[in-house]
């Protein structure tokens, strides 16, 4: 049988660099799923070591076995959110950006980033907080995150333009920020939109069209 302690990665080790068993990594993802689900209940700055090990069912010294602190913890968090974040560009790397195709494409595009902000919005809301105040350990997630679909979709970007399709004067990585800060900040403010009654419907249909044109050259098509 294989040695579980063995085969633990590095960024599941304990605190004092121990490999847990198979029981203390139970304990550790029980501990991190807390976590999770208080951020999402209450406010950041309010979490506290005892509160997470008590609704884990655990004691504070337990929780210090694996965490230094609340903040470690949720790094942990970010860095599992951030390596899903992948899909996003390995959907525009696969995905025609033609006609009626490409147009379902930055459709798709849109749905995911929405669909994420969403699913992850309370580990969002830390990232984001901490890297405004300058925490290297969020700013890196957040960098991971968003590089790699800047990257694929600047990629795009300079395909069309070395076919021709887009001006010369287009420079793809610039449009490619400006259509990740687009996205995300769409995704992550879509509910203060909608309470100024702008659906969330009808971002999306202006973000593909947005997404489509800047890759394609083409005007969108029509519904």
């Amino acid at each position: 049988m294989a040695d579980i302690a063995a085969e633990t990665p590095d960024e599941a080790r304990a605190a004092d660099g121990r490999r847990p068993g198979r029981r203390g990594l139970a304990t550790r993802q029980k501990l991190l799923d807390c976590t999770a689900d208080m951020l999402g209940a209450g406010s950041y700055r309010e979490l506290k070591v005892v509160d997470i090990a008590r609704a884990a069912g655990t004691s504070p010294a337990t929780f210090y076995q694996y965490f230094a602190d609340v903040e470690s913890a949720v790094v942990v968090l970010a860095e599992e959110m951030a390596a899903q974040g992948k899909r996003f560009a390995d959907h525009v790397r696969t995905s025609p950006w033609r006609g009626r195709k490409g147009y379902a494409a930055a459709e798709g595009l849109v749905d995911e980033v929405i669909e994420f902000w969403e699913e992850h919005r309370s580990v969002l809301r830390v990232v984001d907080l901490a890297t405004d105040e300058g925490d290297a350990r969020f700013a890196n997630v957040r960098t991971r995150l968003l590089n790699d679909l800047n990257n694929a979709l600047a990629e795009a970007i300079g395909e069309m333009k070395a076919g021709g399709r887009l001006p010369d004067d287009v420079e793809p990585h610039a449009t490619a920020g400006v259509l990740v800060s687009m996205l995300v900040h769409v995704a992550a403010h879509r509910y203060g939109f909608e309470f100024w009654g702008v659906r969330t419907a009808d971002l999306r249909t202006s973000m593909a069209r947005i997404v489509y044109w800047s890759i394609s050259g083409q005007k969108p098509p029509s519904a």
